[in-house]
């Protein structure tokens, strides 16, 4: 198989699985919500969200989490001199967090799949923005290709995060008051 197409399995199974990670904490919210109202409304809720979540967790985003990592293992096979690059170490230690972040998600996972709420809605929504910070600096080191704009792209991730915590106080806070 020709690298241009490993690279493209591997840009599209990086997609599916931003998208599993983004949506499954989006559930997992939903889920301990649900298990915060009266039984009555859990019986109906309950069910129908652990299967939404079995469903994106095992069918979608697991297997894409695998399939990034078989594929991004044979692209940098192909390109191994990038190895020594420090924006593809740089990138290589966020995928390394993203990794991990995978596996936290996967505990959450497990824990609401028994009925267990060990995190509050609010960490929750603070948690997701966990994946797209490492997303924003994956895609920037890897199109900028350098190490002296991560500087700048730092300070971008942090002004970012600042913007996102207010936006989850704001949106809070909103809740709070309907």
């Amino acid at each position: 198989m020709g690298f241009e197409y490993i690279k493209a399995l591997h840009i599209i199974f990086i997609v599916t699985w931003f998208a599993g990670l983004f949506y499954i904490v989006r559930l997992f919210i939903y889920q301990v919500e649900t298990l915060e109202r009266p039984s009555e409304e859990q019986r109906f809720l309950r069910p129908q969200l652990d299967i939404m979540a079995r469903r994106l967790w095992l069918g979608i985003t697991w297997p894409s989490a695998i399939l990034t990592l078989i594929f991004g293992s044979w692209t940098l096979y192909y390109r191994w001199e990038y190895v020594e690059f420090g924006f593809m170490q740089a990138k290589l230690v966020f995928v390394f967090f993203l990794y991990v972040y995978h596996f936290i998600c996967h505990r959450i996972y497990k824990d609401l799949q028994n009925g267990n709420a060990n995190w509050t809605s609010t960490q929750l929504r603070i948690w997701n923005e966990v994946a797209t910070i490492i997303l924003f600096a994956v895609v920037f080191l890897i199109v900028m290709k350098s190490l002296i704009n991560m500087l700048w792209g730092i300070i971008g991730l942090v002004l970012l995060s600042a913007l996102l915590m207010l936006g989850i106080k704001l949106y809070k806070r909103s809740r709070e008051r309907n």
